[in-house]
């Protein structure tokens, strides 16, 4: 029997008792119980699904104090950071339990008939939305309980009518099951199928990818690295029947800071982005990765006044060991690639020290090896000629869950340029502050163009995720009973 190993994020040392991987069989009877537990779940009506949601956000705040100890065993984020993404997570769970509540899964769009002939005539039509399926969900590293067990993809299908198997990630085994463990008491004390969610766990892709392929399978959720989700798309892609795969990738997260505001607020811009770029030893999806300044004094300025600020910023250990290397591997990539280290200090075994490069913006949109996401505490200056030439590398970024522009509070050619620039590109475009943090609201937009997401359309946070594991139908000349239904389904 294969086993998993869990281990201690600060040290490296094993943690606790080895756990069984899931045997291919097992992947199996967890997909059939999913779908097994489908029709009834479709058809639950929003308060049902409520209570679920709400419940699973009871279970993780009584169990809190021990959620939060281990986790930040197992990851190294500090009590006080896991605690507000408890706080988060609980919070995602009852704004779908709201949401499933309201019945905004079962919205209807009436168009009644109008006599005649067509064009003009038509039969009596409403379309309405019914869930997939069964989702296959993967956790990310970096988030282990807002985008884990019960995190927002959990959360979003649960409230669309869709039964989830998790991918449990390897970097926090022991939570997982804990969760899981959870999550199971809770499906018995309200008498709901245990298929309704379901967690898997192996070390290597082929648990996840038999996942993919299973036929009761009807969608896939991720979060994680472009190679790892790329591959899972291509497997969702090649199935007989290929399903949607909603997947959120890596992002470089572009800064574009105009010399007018680094004149005033250089020092307070710089010490700012300093600390998004360490923040959770730069372990975010959003972690601003590269910072485009035009040629002038006031960039000179800001450059050094961020050296100084990063070169001040501790960051802790990294998720695992294999982040750590991976890190090191990106930033020796970097400079090899040609970028110019301006900060650059061994760290220790487990915590890196901030890495900061610069390059000008010919050679970066050259060179492809300088555009590739870095996991951890860097980021990398590109400066740029002009306002065009910094357009020219947004359009060579490709894709990015966001875009922040600094100093773009006149209306003129140059900002009107930028904002286009980094809509084309960006799912969310911050004009003030920093992209770390992604705020769970029914605006949120958190995707992108490839390849910071497989679905540029859909989002992983706030309300419209649960629009992912929906699909329209188109009723005509319906019955009266299944018109009374208001869209819920059968």
């Amino acid at each position: 029997m294969k086993t998993l190993q869990s281990f201690k994020a600060r040290t490296g040392e094993p943690f606790g008792a080895p756990l069984p991987a899931t045997t291919p069989e097992q992947v199996d009877a967890a997909a059939a119980a999913a779908n097994a537990a489908f029709a009834s779940w479709s058809a639950s009506p929003g308060s049902t699904r409520a209570a679920l949601l709400r419940a699973l956000a009871a279970a993780l705040e009584t169990d809190r104090e021990g959620l939060v100890a281990l986790a930040d065993e197992e990851t190294a984020l500090g009590p006080v950071r896991l605690n507000g993404e408890l706080d988060r997570t609980a919070f995602q769970l009852r704004r779908f339990a709201d949401i499933a509540e309201r019945g905004v899964p079962f919205a209807t769009t009436n168009d009644p008939a109008v006599a005649g002939p067509p064009p003009a005539g038509h039969p009596a039509m409403v379309r309405l939305r019914v869930p997939l399926g069964p989702v296959a969900m993967f956790s990310a590293s970096n988030f282990p309980f807002a985008f884990s067990v019960l995190g927002g993809d959990t959360a979003s299908a649960l409230a669309a009518g869709c039964p989830v198997v998790v991918k449990a990630h390897s970097g926090h085994l022991l939570l997982s099951n804990r969760v899981f463990g959870l999550v199971q008491q809770v499906l018995k004390s309200q008498n709901l199928p245990a298929g309704l969610v379901g967690m898997i766990q192996g070390g290597g892709s082929d648990v996840g990818v038999r996942l993919v392929r299973h036929p009761s399978i009807a969608a896939g959720a991720f979060t994680g690295s472009t190679r790892g989700g790329a591959a899972l798309q291509a497997e969702a892609s090649a199935r007989p029947r290929p399903i949607p795969f909603y997947g959120e990738l890596g992002s470089i997260n572009p800064v574009v800071a105009l010399p007018a505001i680094l004149a005033t607020r250089g020092a307070e811009l710089a010490s700012t982005l300093a600390g998004s770029i360490a923040m959770g030893c730069g372990q975010f999806c959003t972690s601003p990765g590269v910072i485009v300044l035009l040629n002038d004094p006031a960039s000179d300025a800001f450059v050094q006044q961020l050296t100084t600020a990063l070169a001040g910023q501790k960051p802790h250990a990294m998720l695992t060991p294999g982040m750590r290397s991976a890190f090191d591997v990106g930033v020796t990539h970097m400079a090899a690639a040609g970028a110019q280290p301006l900060l650059h200090e061994a760290g220790s075994a487990e915590a890196p020290r901030p890495f900061l490069a610069q390059v000008d913006a010919a050679d970066f949109i050259a060179r492809t090896q300088l555009r590739e996401e870095v996991f951890g505490p860097s980021s990398l200056i590109v400066r740029a000629a002009s306002v065009a030439e910094a357009l020219d590398v947004l359009n060579a970024v490709g894709g990015s869950l966001t875009v922040t522009l600094w100093g773009a509070e006149d209306d003129n050619a140059d900002t009107r340029a930028l904002v286009r620039g980094a809509t084309a590109i960006a799912g969310r475009v911050l004009f003030a502050g920093v992209p770390t943090g992604v705020a769970v609201t029914a605006a949120q937009q958190h995707g992108g163009p490839w390849p910071s997401s497989t679905q540029p359309m859909s989002t992983s946070v706030g309300d419209a995720a649960l629009e992912r594991f929906l699909r329209p139908v188109a009723l005509q000349d319906a019955p009266a009973w299944l018109l009374a239904r208001k869209g819920l389904p059968c």
